[in-house]
């Protein structure tokens, strides 16, 4: 008897073992943040609701925890976002319904004179319907307090404009008429949930496009001059859907549902990372697509590589890329060498030494071997890669290249100036 209990038991128990084993085959680790995109929106929310769900429990394990859906898109296009293992939503990708599945990516954030340069000068004759035009601007957010958003002057929004201030610590005004913000994936502990800006990306990019003239304004006293956005009299709508100095697809994608069923004229998007050609497995190009459906062009920065092959970003056809070309001006900053000879070259520099001269070093020559830096880091000017001793009060020299580190920090290794050398 006792050992036909004992048999039982073994039994009990490893059935109790298979199901916790079973229902934990699903790791955390295993499942990523996905974007489901079933196409146009469907006029019945709830009903949109309930077919995800059903597509979910079709596609998940039996055993595992129900799926939760992290947003969903409803108002100018239809999808939703949530969490799946790679088979799941190879699974998913297969069902009736669904145009595309694709991995929650995320995207990078990518002067005073450039309006003048393309022939756009600040006097130049407006219509008096530039004030109805609103311009959309998908970014880090915006500093509302900035002279350069000011309404002085403005009147009430256009009656087609149905978005709203999201929050009530963040104030609108008639030329800011809507501000809101999207984190799908969850906020971490320094993230400001607020469409007010942390970076200064957004506040930038949303200033040249409509910000008020403000005079006065220069780099830290280079290329003073008069501040100001290609169409001053617009109005601006912020969507921000950028933390700490990248975009989730999911956020992006959010940011153009909205923003298209707001009323916005003109989305303005600085952000890129992806020249992939697969148009709707691309949450930029699936918002640009149904905001042009909707009369809406979308302009994207083409991003900051270049110039060489194939360093375009944002490729879509049915919105319009930007990039930079040149400038009818220069920064110059002249270099006297002990011997007089003088040599000039581009460069921001707002440093004053005084006439004072300071001895001259390669950065090759200054590896921070401690570091475990070597001469072809150095060389480059890398960031640490300089012994401080060596550099310390010197003018450092460094060959061109992509990897010179910040001045803030190197300047406090008590270096005098870097010159790049091409």
């Amino acid at each position: 008897m006792a050992s036909r209990s004992s048999v039982l038991l073994l039994l009990l128990l490893f059935s109790f073992t298979s199901l916790v084993l079973k229902c934990h085959s699903t790791s955390p680790d295993d499942l990523k943040t996905y974007i489901v995109y079933t196409g146009n929106s469907m006029k019945d929310e709830t009903s949109s609701l309930f077919l995800y769900q059903i597509m979910l429990q079709e596609v998940a394990d039996s055993n595992a925890a129900p799926k939760s859906v992290l947003h969903h898109y409803k108002r100018s296009f239809s999808g939703f976002v949530v969490k799946l293992t790679e088979e799941e939503a190879n699974r998913i990708a297969g069902l009736d319904g669904v145009v595309s599945v694709f991995p929650n990516g995320k995207k990078q954030l990518y002067t005073t004179k450039s309006w003048d340069f393309i022939g756009f000068p600040q006097h130049v004759q407006r219509s008096n319907t530039e004030s109805d035009i609103i311009i959309g601007v998908i970014d880090t957010g915006i500093w509302p307090e900035s002279e350069s958003f000011n309404d002085k002057g403005f009147g009430p929004p256009p009656s087609k404009w149905k978005g709203t201030c999201q929050i009530s610590n963040f104030t609108c005004n008639n030329k800011i008429i809507g501000a809101k913000y999207y984190k799908a994936d969850g906020f971490k502990i320094k993230d400001l949930k607020s469409p007010r800006d942390t970076d200064g990306h957004g506040t930038h990019t949303a200033s040249t496009a409509a910000g008020n003239p403000v005079s006065m304004a220069s780099m830290l006293g280079l290329g003073q001059g008069t501040s100001r956005g290609g169409a001053t009299s617009a109005r601006i709508a912020v969507y921000k859907a950028c933390w700490n100095d990248h975009c989730d697809d999911a956020d992006i994608l959010a940011a153009f549902d909205d923003a298209i069923a707001d009323g916005v004229d003109i989305l303005s998007v600085s952000l890129g990372g992806s020249n992939d050609q697969n148009y709707f497995g691309d949450a930029s190009s699936i918002g640009a697509f149904h905001a042009m459906k909707n009369g809406i062009v979308t302009v994207f920065a083409a991003g900051n590589s270049g110039p060489s092959p194939a360093s375009v970003d944002n490729l879509y056809p049915w919105s319009i890329s930007v990039a930079a070309s040149t400038l009818d001006r220069k920064f110059v900053t002249k270099v006297q060498l002990g011997d007089n000879r003088t040599y000039e070259g581009i460069s921001i520099n707002t440093f004053d030494l005084k006439g004072e001269l300071h001895p001259l070093i390669f950065g090759g020559d200054a590896p921070n071997t401690k570091a475990g830096k070597d001469e072809s880091e150095s060389r480059l000017c890398h960031l640490y890669s300089l012994d401080p001793n060596l550099v310390k009060g010197k003018i450092v020299l460094c060959e061109d290249g992509s990897g010179l580190g910040p001045l803030k920090v190197l300047g406090k290794l008590g270096l005098s100036r870097f010159v790049k050398l091409r």
